[in-house]
């Protein structure tokens, strides 16, 4: 290596150097939960199986661990422990969004008064100060501001202050990363322990029956209906008081403690609904039916006095001498079930299950992200602890049970039980068929604490923690689950479980009726030989000889319910058996006759063929005494006996008992019992033939019985297998590497050991009920290897004494049928033995020993003799050094053979090998750990430690891996799942070789690796996809920066070499510093050599961000999260937090940056999707991947040159790199963005200032681009979305939304369209974030709650949201300081012009952003220095910049946080004060303030404009104290500037003031705009900012005529500057668009001249602005549906495009021309238009609105009530509900009938209305309903004041309205200036009718394609028989006689011909009808032809008739177009017909 200079060897030594060696091999003792563990009875001989099951119990875990592992991967973690507390460290940051929303709430409260306009219109630019500046008091001010001071030392000054205070780990600030992609993270796996299922604690308190007279037992088990099994074992317990305890003191010798437990510990692995709690009580033995001896507890009670109480003391006399005389016999008596549904909350469970599926978690492993959580939650739900299921589901429950159901005698088998469970399931009462005894029992239920104090296993050993004085422990019981549970034994128990069933004595000769049976464990045939095991029950010894059953009293077949617990001798013999011994038990007392009468005689062995007996057996049962010798037998086959054995029926079976075994010794089950009996017979001594089960086993059959053994152990059932798990595999790699010599002959056994392992971990992981972690290892192997798996002992002897003597090999060399033949293995070994120097006995020279390891460290091939061959023996490889001691050489080495087994295995074997290659390669590794620790080889060079053909096996092993992963990856989704979980197993294989072996040949091996995986793989996404994930883990090793050799970067890196002649023609040789400099910052090959991993993974990473294919974003999110959790993982490492160590790392990951500024296009651009989508804060993920394009157009042109110097950088945006397509989603965007932040903050800055020096103008560019786009990234988002959501919780809570959204929108009419308009509001305030209770965004905000956080605590979001406060501005601080040294080093290099722009820009954003406190004064302090130094420029050239930052800087002087507003002052007054002194005159930044105030006034609904007097005040004092300022007019100029400025705040007041009534609101907006009529900038301002609240309220054709106006006020001033033949001629060219735009035209070129500095200077004064407003009014007219306007805007705006030459725009334009033209065919009819209403307001309370006037347009379809609801609600809430009224009619209203306390509404619906004439020109319906002034509604009357009368009498009101503008309007109401009224006779109303009537007809006749069912409702108005009013009526009234007065023959006339027509359409209808009908409407068209004839006839004779006067000769046709109501309408004045 090289050599290092000092520091940097330091530093490396500090990163834990390559430690000599960090591997800990721990034994660390196993956790026992008893106090001792559970051991077998001493002083016993055991076997060498429970030896050995005993050992691996006890014996200690070992452990690999390597020392410093925990700093890197336990950050990766993200290292949970500094976490928890590290945000106790941090600053709050002040965000003044946050400080806003408690002021919010102030403005809504109470009844308002409205506030009223005063038309002061004539308002010039304000000049008077409606509120006094100088009375306020100015802020503090910065002391220092005015002091001179040089621009380097403000700078400098600048740097230590934001140098200050910062924090050191960026990283520890942000969100980590997605576990979903942090493979690095291998779970450590649960510990294997003692399986408990979900506990309970049940305490029995008391029981109680209301007559006390005898001691009760009572009996407690589980049991489950639905498996019909019992889950528990017994738990006896004695409630009796001690007075009635005493009764049996007689019959108690002792009593143990532990007997005397009144609380148990249930366990239960499978909740459900089924399972029952049964109490059974029993009591002692006396005469009488159980029904007799209950009698007294239903009639009697204890409370009742006189003859009841001496019955009760009879009876306990009685029960007291019966408990003297039978007191160790029992009878039943009752019982009681307890459902425990409730405890077990059986709907979670059913949820649950499929989480953590069952017990045993089946999860698919597909499911990572599931497994991964239930991973991190280790041991929070682990799958074997007892809290699988939410057991805290249920609290402590107390119960008093009252209902005791009596027993019933010929009931009491467990069958029984579980038929009257399942009854009382479904009734729960059993009451009609079981009689009850009344009673109390009261328990407890609660679920067990984890360290429940004084508490005893099943083996009665005291659980830690054990106080010693507590009186009554409580017990554990066992359960019995009722399916398999899959978890390795880990402690000894050997319990035997003995249940008699039924006894058939009913043929038994003699009689015997109270029958029990004595069972006893023998181990002899001697009555002394019964053993002390049985464990005892309540209230006496622990263990006992003896039980006896309870007694069915005169049954002579009883039942037994009764459960016998044996405590198992470990040591089994023949001799052992069950002795069952049957008694008639004589209840009355006998004069001489004993209690006891043997019946009969019944045993059971204890082994058969050496293996435990359990399940159901038939006993027969002998009458008399057994003979000897009878236990070897089973009573079954007894063998004849002399004299032979009487038997109950002759040796049937009448005895049924069934037997269970609960041990971790005996496997029951017979593959794993010859497997382990065969080994142990290999290992000790024993006597051949061995027996096993029923076949013999001689010597000569031993080797091939055990193969075939070991070969069968996978087709042992998978419970037992589980269960001796660890043993199994112990034994399986003992016969691996031990070479057994059997009979003499040396047998090998490797081969078959290793498949048999190989099927094992192919059957675990292929089980369905077995749990996987989220690599799919199954748990079970990874604890194995983890935790137990150690290598096997080799210090048994194994030489095998054959049956004749001893055979013992003198030297046991041994072989492996590897590759070769058996043949050439003998030969090889003779030969080999001569070649290699490998006799122990032979001492090798010293220079063998160097040569050797001189050629490994050269790595030449050496060739070595031992060919591949598979024999080991110790030779150079294992002997480091000469003095080495000779070892005996009979020794394979685990990891060797494990190795060659893997390399040489073949078939199905190979395939499962690689399938679940890591449990082999984690054998491999903890084998190799523990080696190299016992050989103690860490003082000798890696390289060395292992043999060289260990390490070929190795590459091959992992070449074959990787050629599987390749083959597995083109296969089906499944496989390549496979493929992806074999590649991780790999990876850490690979990064734990690096601990173990020598690095170069793990490097070599990964290279293999990457080499190998890309010439096999051709779809690069997957490829990628692969490598990463594999890079990833291996860069997660703690020692990765020094495997990275991360000190040889920068400083070290080896001087230039003496400069070349190229070098030298090129410059001096700085500038091959330089370059070297730049190259730091590239990917260079020099970088990848000395750079391994880091070069690999950023390789794969910009291979990810340039591929283009399918799937790939995955990829590249995936890349940038690995590189990211690389950086944490340095940030969180305690290794690594000295400032020099990071500047090093930084430098290491410097090439990042060139790969980051290269993917610019393709980031997600967050500046635009914010504006876009108009979401404000609130925006989710996805919602942003959407939306938001790439880069934006202008971040485009940046990135080719600058804006500017678009044509001379050459670069034209064509043939950008630029590519729409693999845009990085936000989070991948987030991710890359603060990596390069992080290396900003970490690198050196010196080498970054020359960097920054050294580069391109073009490069620099891009830096800005990267640094605007950051800004906007870490924007601080506030409380609400600091919480980083589950995304299932966010998308579920947001499908549910969206469907309730979808069904309030399918309400159709009025109120589904109300409901469209008001969904979220739109525009794109930043506030909207903050303003929520706008309608539907508040219930949005209730969703997001509701959904993600529906875990978080308060205190959780605070610190969430004080972390992210943190990083926003730690990350924007960052990007300040990058600002900076771009600055310095831009002005050192004179390159300044263009970057200035781009810093600005960056600046501004980040002040738009919502920033902290502590960014915003140093942003300031960088922006006044800014200023200081390039002030000049700023104001000649960043126009359009300093516009912006004006508005930015304005917006923070109104801020509420003191620091912010006095930093802002500061800034805005140096602003002005420059922008003076360098043009003397500071008109421009004049006007750009005062535009930026006004469109800050009206975008920004929080603003405060207290604060921004405030900041005016306090900028006067500024320029008040400014002493070198006194003598210029500067102070006066600004005094000037900010009583504008003020007059303008006072607007604002009044704005606030109608917030809340938009169409107030936008009259006042109006109103300002139009005071500033003179000042053009202003009023365009104003303009925008109605454009902006109309589109919030969705009225997007007004927001389009306001940008219209702007244009033509543009245009206006434009045209008086230039005259170009393209431009529109001012405001007249706009008039097609709209009517009203020549108010623009109002100002002349006499007011103002657009010379005059800082006029017009906006930026949309000029063509590309005229343009922009024109287009953004398309888009609103498009969104707005008036396309036919489009068309006209496009028409004025195709010409400058024209000009320009501008084909892409004209492209785009006409595109959206077309789209506006199809709009228009294909929607036709179906547009909406607006609707209009005549409001009037009456009654003084309206103050200026009294009597006023107006049309509202309202949305298409809004009905009446919906604006008369909104308009009463409005005023309701300012002058109280009761004060507003709505008038109902549209008559004239008397003002003098109104009441003057109350305010008056009258609204009308009004229709356009238009002369006949203008009909001609409006044709289509959009022309009908665009450019309206004229509006027409009708009022009917009769003439005697009733609205409606007869026909002959009804009259009609037409009135005329003209408003002062023409529709759509920048406003939606306009004034009412005119008002005309027609009214219309009888005759004449008649007449209107009918033409109505026919154009209805015609059009429905006429339509296309027809309607039958219009035509039809039609036609039955007209025709039908019933029509009241009906045409016919018509006529008749008015067409029947000639009217007298002749004034009305001409519309007598005029109605006749409306028939004439009417008539004929009818016929025309009819037949069309005809025509459209289906056969069976036939009839209906008859009876419609019938009515048709009818009227016709009916109509004909007045039809006919002409008034013969009318044509006599007439006099003269008048040729001119009349209109109508020259004829027709009699003109009233407005007065006369009020007073009608």
């Amino acid at each position: 290596m090289m050599q290092l200079n000092n520091l940097d060897s330091e530093l490396a030594h500090e990163l834990g150097d390559f430690p000599e060696d960090d591997l800990d091999v721990v034994f660390t003792p196993k956790e026992c939960r008893t106090l001792q563990p559970s051991m077998p009875e001493d002083g016993v001989e055991l076997d060498s199986h429970v030896r050995d099951c005993v050992q691996t119990y006890i014996r200690d875990w070992l452990i690999v661990n390597r020392k410093n592992q925990g700093n890197s991967d336990t950050c990766n973690l993200k290292n949970k422990g500094s976490r928890k507390d590290f945000h106790k460290r941090l600053q709050k940051q002040t965000f003044e969004s946050e400080t806003l929303d408690s002021g919010e709430a102030s403005f809504q409260t109470g009844p308002r008064h409205v506030p009223t306009l005063h038309e002061d219109t004539s308002r010039t630019a304000p000049a008077s100060c409606d509120f006094d500046l100088r009375s306020l008091q100015p802020d503090p001010r910065l002391e220092n501001l005015l002091r001179h001071v040089s621009a380097e030392e403000f700078e400098r000054q600048n740097e230590e202050a934001r140098r200050t205070n910062r924090h050191a780990e960026l990283l520890a600030l942000y969100p980590s990363v997605d576990e979903e992609d942090a493979v690095e993270i291998r779970p450590v796996p649960d510990r294997p322990k003692e399986h408990l299922g979900n506990r309970i604690l049940v305490k029995l308190q008391s029981l109680k029956f209301d007559i006390e007279i005898e001691p009760l037992f009572a009996c407690i088990a589980l049991y489950d209906i639905k498996e019909r099994k019992k889950i528990s074992e017994n738990f006896h317990c004695d409630l009796n008081p001690d007075s009635l305890r005493g009764f049996l003191r007689s019959h108690t010798p002792s009593i143990d403690l532990s007997t005397q437990a009144r609380s148990a510990v249930f366990s239960v692995t499978y909740p459900s609904s089924d399972i029952y709690l049964v109490i059974k009580i029993e009591k002692v033995l006396q005469q009488g039916e159980i029904g007799d001896c209950a009698e007294p507890y239903m009639v009697l009670k204890e409370s009742e006095a006189g003859k009841t109480k001496e019955k009760i003391e009879k009876l306990k006399a009685q029960a007291e001498s019966f408990c003297q005389r039978l007191g160790k016999y029992r009878m039943p008596f009752a019982w009681i079930p307890i459902s425990l549904t409730n405890f077990f909350n059986v709907s979670t469970l059913e949820r649950e299950i499929p989480e953590t599926e069952g017990l045993n978690g089946k999860g698919s492993a597909s499911d990572k992200k599931a497994t991964l959580l239930q991973a991190r939650r280790l041991s929070e739900r682990s799958l074997s602890s007892e809290d699988n299921y939410p057991a805290s589901n249920f609290k402590t429950i107390s119960l008093t049970l009252s209902t005791f159901f009596k027993q019933e005698g010929d009931r009491l088998s467990d069958e029984d039980l579980f038929k009257f469970l399942a009854d009382f399931k479904r009734s729960s009462s059993l009451q009609r068929r079981i009689k009850t005894l009344p009673g109390a029992l009261k328990l407890e239920i609660s679920p067990a604490p984890e360290n429940l104090g004084y508490c005893l296993t099943p083996e009665l050993l005291p659980v830690k923690p054990f106080p010693e004085n507590r009186s009554r422990p409580h017990k554990e019981i066992l359960e019995f689950p009722i399916r398999e549970v899959y978890v390795p034994h880990t402690i000894y128990r050997n319990l035997l479980y003995v249940y008699p069933q039924r006894l058939n004595f009913a043929n038994r000769p003699a009689s015997a009726r109270n029958i029990t049976i004595k069972i006893q464990f023998m181990c002899g045939e001697d009555p002394s030989c019964a053993m002390p095991v049985i464990f005892g029950k309540s209230s006496g010894p622990e263990f006992v000889q003896e039980i006896y059953t309870a007694i069915t009293y005169h049954n002579k077949s009883p039942d037994f319910y009764e459960e016998v617990k044996i405590k198992l001798p470990a040591k089994l013999t023949e001799k052992h058996h069950l002795l069952f011994t049957f008694y008639h038990i004589s209840c009355q007392p006998k004069q001489g006759a004993s209690v006891e009468t043997v019946v009969g005689y019944s045993w059971l062995p204890i082994l058969l063929n050496d293996r435990l007996q359990t399940g159901h057996y038939c006993l027969p049962v002998a009458l008399d005494k057994l003979p000897f010798h009878y236990s070897i037998h089973s009573p079954e086959k007894v063998p004849s006996q002399t004299p032979p054995i009487k038997w109950v029926e002759g040796h049937k079976g009448v005895f049924n008992i069934e037997v269970q075994a609960v041990s971790s010794v005996h496997t029951q089950d017979n593959h794993l019992e010859k497997f382990f009996t065969l080994c142990h017979s290999l290992e000790s001594q024993v006597t051949f033939p061995i027996r096993l089960m029923d076949q013999k086993i001689t010597e000569a059959t031993l080797e091939h019985e055990l193969k075939l053994s070991i070969i069968c152990l996978n087709s042992s059932r998978l419970e037992p297998l589980v269960l001796f798990l660890h043993l199994v595999l112990d034994k399986l790699f003992q016969l691996a590497v031990q070479p057994m010599v059997i009979a003499g002959q040396t047998a090998n056994f490797s081969q078959f050991a290793f498949e048999s392992v190989v099927a094992i971990v192919n059957s675990l992981h292929n089980s369905k009920d077995l749990s996987k972690d989220q690599h799919g290892r199954n748990c079970l192997l990874a604890s194995y290897v983890y935790y137990v798996f150690r290598l096997p002992d080799p210090q048994r002897e194994v030489a095998k004494l054959g049956a004749g003597g001893s055979a013992i090999l003198s030297e046991s060399r041994y072989y492996t049928f590897g590759r070769t033949s058996a043949v050439a293995v003998g030969s090889k070994l003779l030969q080999s033995r001569v070649i290699s120097c490998s006799n122990p006995d032979i001492t090798v020279t010293q220079a063998a020993t160097d040569e050797e390891v001189k050629n490994i460290m050269s790595s030449k091939p050496v060739d070595h003799s031992s060919s591949r061959m598979s024999f080991y023996i110790e030779g150079t490889n294992d002997m480091p050094s000469v003095c080495a001691n000779p070892r005996p050489s009979n020794k394979k080495h685990f990891h060797e053979e494990l190795a060659l087994q893997m390399v040489v295995s073949t078939g199905m074997v190979r395939e499962t090998v690689f399938k679940y290659a890591w449990f082999f390669f984690e054998l491999l590794i903890k084998s190799m750990a523990q080696y190299v620790h016992n050989i103690e080889k860490q003082d000798n060079p890696r390289r060395s430690r292992f043999s060289d053909r260990f390490k070929d096996d190795i590459t091959t092993i992992v070449s074959v891996v990787t050629s599987e992963i390749a083959a597995l990856l083109v296969k089906p989704q499944k496989e390549s799942e496979q493929a992806e979980k074999i590649n991780i197993s790999l990876a850490f294989f690979l990064y734990d070789l690096l601990s173990l072996m020598d690095r170069g040949f793990v490097f070599n091996l990964i290279k293999h690796y990457c080499n190998q995986l890309s010439n096999k793989l051709n779809s690069l996404s997957t490829l990628i996809s692969m490598r990463l994930e594999f890079l990833r883990i291996l860069c997660s090793h703690e020692h990765y920066l020094n495997l990275n050799l991360f000190f040889m970067t920068s400083a070290s890196a080896p001087a230039s070499p003496s400069p070349s002649l190229s070098s030298q023609n090129s410059s001096s040789c700085s500038s091959f510093q330089d370059q070297k400099i730049a190259g730091m910052f590239d990917l260079s090959s020099e970088y990848r050599q000395q750079h391994f991993l880091t070069g690999l993974l950023f390789t794969e990473l910009s291979a990810a961000l340039d591929a283009d294919s399918e799937g790939i974003s995955k990829v590249q999110k995936k890349a940038v999260s690995a590189i990211l959790s690389l950086l944490s993982s340095h940030d969180l490492d305690p290794r690594c937090s000295k400032k020099e160590l990071k500047i090093k790392i930084a430098a290491l990951y410097l090439p990042l940056v060139g790969i980051i500024l290269d993917s610019l296009p393709q980031l997600h651009d967050f500046t635009v999707s914010d504006a876009r989508s108009g979401k404000g804060r609130t925006g989710n993920p996805e919602e942003e991947q959407e939306s938001a394009g790439a880069i934006n157009q202008n971040v485009a042109l940046a990135i080719a040159g600058n804006q500017f110097s678009l044509r001379s950088s050459g670069i034209s945006l064509a043939s950008l790199p630029y590519r729409q397509s693999a845009t990085l989603g936000p989070d991948t965007t987030r991710n890359l963005l603060i990596c390069f932040l992080w290396i900003m903050k970490n690198a050196d800055q010196n080498l970054i200032q020359k960097w920054i020096a050294d580069l391109p103008s073009m490069q620099l560019n891009r830096i800005l681009d990267l640094l605007f786009i950051c800004v906007s990234c870490f924007e601080y988002k506030g409380k609400q979305s600091s919480d980083k959501v589950s995304t299932q919780a966010l998308q579920k809570s947001r499908d549910v939304k969206a469907r309730l959204e979808e069904a309030l929108l399918r309400g159709e009419g009025a109120r589904g369209e109300m409901m469209k308009r008001c969904r979220i509001p739109a525009g794109n305030d930043r506030s909207a974030g903050l303003n929520e209770n706008l309608r539907w965004r508040k219930e949005q905000t209730h969703w997001r709650q509701a959904n993600e956080r529906q875990d978080k605590t308060k205190a959780e979001l605070d610190q969430e949201a004080l972390i992210s406060g943190n990083l926003a501005t730690e990350a924007n601080l960052i990007i300040l300081d990058m600002q900076e040294n771009i600055i310095q080093a831009s002005f050192a290099a004179e390159c300044r012009d263009n970057l200035l722009g781009g810093v600005l820009k960056v600046l501004v954003n980040s002040l738009g952003c919502d920033q902290s406190t502590t960014y915003l004064t140093h942003c300031f302090a960088t922006l006044r220095a800014l200023i200081a130094k390039f002030g000049d420029f700023l104001f000649e050239e960043e126009v359009e910049q300093c516009a912006d930052l004006c508005q930015r800087v304005l917006h923070h002087c109104s801020s509420s946080i003191d620091v912010t507003r006095t930093q802002a002052c500061a800034t805005l007054y140096l602003l002005m004060r420059y922008s003076f002194s360098s043009t003397s005159n500071f008109a421009r930044v004049k006007m750009q303030v005062t535009m930026s105030l006004a469109s800050l006034v009206g975008k920004s609904p929080e603003f405060n404009e207290e604060f921004l007097r405030r900041s005016l005040r306090t900028i006067l004092a500024y320029a008040e104290e400014d002493v070198d300022m006194q003598a210029t007019p500067f102070p006066l100029q600004v005094e000037e500037l900010l009583c504008n400025l003020n007059s303008i705040l006072s607007d604002t007041v009044k704005m606030r003031e109608f917030q809340e009534d938009p169409e107030m609101l936008m009259d006042l907006m109006y109103r300002i705009a139009k005071g500033y009529q003179t000042s053009p900038d202003l009023r365009l301002t104003w303009l925008q900012n109605m454009a902006e609240k109309h589109t919030k309220r969705k009225c997007y054709t007004e927001a389009a005529m306001c940008l219209v106006h702007a244009a033509a006020l543009v245009a206006e001033y434009l045209s008086m500057l230039e005259d170009h033949s393209y431009l529109p001629v001012g405001s007249v060219s706009f008039q097609n668009i709209s009517s009203n735009v020549l108010e623009e035209s109002a100002v002349s070129d006499d007011v103002l001249s657009p010379d005059e500095d800082g006029i017009c200077s906006g930026r949309y004064f000029s063509e590309s602005g005229l343009v922009g407003l024109l287009e953004q009014a398309a888009e609103l007219f498009s969104t707005g549906g008036l396309y036919e306007t489009v068309n006209e805007v496009y028409k004025i705006v195709i010409p400058i495009l024209e000009a320009h030459r501008d084909f892409r725009k004209l492209t785009l334009t006409h595109s959206k021309l077309q789209k506006a033209f199809d709009s228009i065919i294909n929607k036709g009819q179906k547009r909406m238009f607006g609707t209009y209403f005549r409001v009037g307001f009456y009654g003084s309370k309206f103050g200026d609105l009294d009597e006023q006037e107006f049309v509202y347009k309202e949305p298409a379809i809004t009905k009446l009530p919906e604006i008369s609801h909104r308009l009463e609600g409005f005023y309701g809430q300012c002058f109280g509900e009761d004060a507003v009224e709505v008038i109902k009619d549209s008559a004239p209203v008397d003002k003098s009938k109104l009441d003057p306390n109350k305010a008056y509404i009258q609204i009308t619906f009004v229709e356009p209305y238009f002369d006949e004439y203008e009909m001609k020109d409006r044709v289509t319906y959009f022309e009908k309903n665009f450019n309206l002034c004229r509006f027409m509604y009708t009022t009917p009357f009769t003439m005697d004041g009733r609205p409606r009368g007869e026909l002959s009498e009804q009259y009609k009101r037409n009135t005329i309205l003209t408003t002062m503008h023409a529709f759509p309007y920048i406003k939606t109401r306009i004034n009412i200036i005119q008002k005309e009224e027609f009214i219309l006779t009888p005759i004449e109303v008649a007449i209107e009718d009918m033409r109505k009537k026919t154009q209805e007809l015609t059009a429905a006749t006429n339509q296309e394609p027809p309607d039958a069912k219009m035509l039809q409702m039609v036609l039955q108005g007209s025709v039908g028989a019933t029509v009241n009013q009906g045409p016919l009526e018509v006529a008749q009234v008015f067409l029947a006689e000639i009217p007298a007065d002749p004034k009305l023959y001409r519309h007598h006339n005029k109605l006749r011909l409306c028939f004439k027509e009417f008539i004929m359409r009818c016929g025309e209808a009819v037949d069309k009808n005809k025509r459209l009908i289906t056969a069976d409407q036939r009839e209906y068209q008859q009876e419609l032809k019938k009515n048709y004839g009818k009227l016709k006839e009916n109509l004909r004779p007045m039809i006919e008739r002409k008034i013969p006067e009318l044509y006599n000769a007439v006099v003269k046709v008048h040729s001119t177009r009349e209109s109508f109501h020259n004829h027709s309408f009699k003109k009233y004045d407005a007065q006369s017909s009020q007073s009608t």
